[in-house]
């Protein structure tokens, strides 16, 4: 039998092992952003189908991807204020952010991990090469946000 404090002194080593990864809060990362993040809903022209891709890719990635055909995609970008030389040949929405075009896992979960004071990011266009599209990558992928005010100019997000 052991001695009472010896006892003791077992069970607070082993209660502060069990509760040590508990001690460290969870931060998301760019890599993996927090789990309730990850549910998306992706607006798409019902014929398109590297929007089909891009929802593929997402899902491949983790995320949980509703696709909503639509014919009222310019609707839905004017509704997210997304100014036209953004616009892209979908729009998702994920945990309150707007993501359109084809944008690389890697920018949404730093979105999702980060979350800045903007309304989304765009890679506009239809890059060859980018998530959900055919063909090499030509040219390295330039992210801009979608600004919250009305007026305010895109800055670049990132670039991949």
């Amino acid at each position: 039998m052991m001695p009472t404090t010896r006892r003791a002194t077992i069970r607070a080593v082993l209660a502060a092992a069990a509760a040590a990864p508990l001690a460290q809060p969870f931060r998301a990362t760019a890599a993996q952003p927090a789990a309730a993040s990850r549910e998306a809903t992706l607006y798409k022209n019902p014929q398109c189908d590297c929007c089909e891709g891009y929802a593929a890719y997402l899902r491949q990635n983790g995320y949980q991807v509703r696709v909503v055909p639509s014919h009222d995609l310019a609707l839905i970008s004017r509704q997210q204020q997304v100014p036209q030389e953004l616009e892209g040949c979908h729009i998702t929405m994920v945990d309150g952010y707007t993501v359109v075009g084809h944008v690389p896992v890697g920018p949404v979960n730093r979105l999702l991990a980060e979350r800045p004071d903007i309304r989304g990011i765009s890679l506009p266009g239809m890059p060859m090469g980018s998530p959900g599209m055919g063909g090499p990558k030509a040219a390295p992928f330039t992210i801009y946000t979608i600004p919250r005010e009305s007026g305010a100019e895109p800055a670049v997000y990132a670039v991949e």
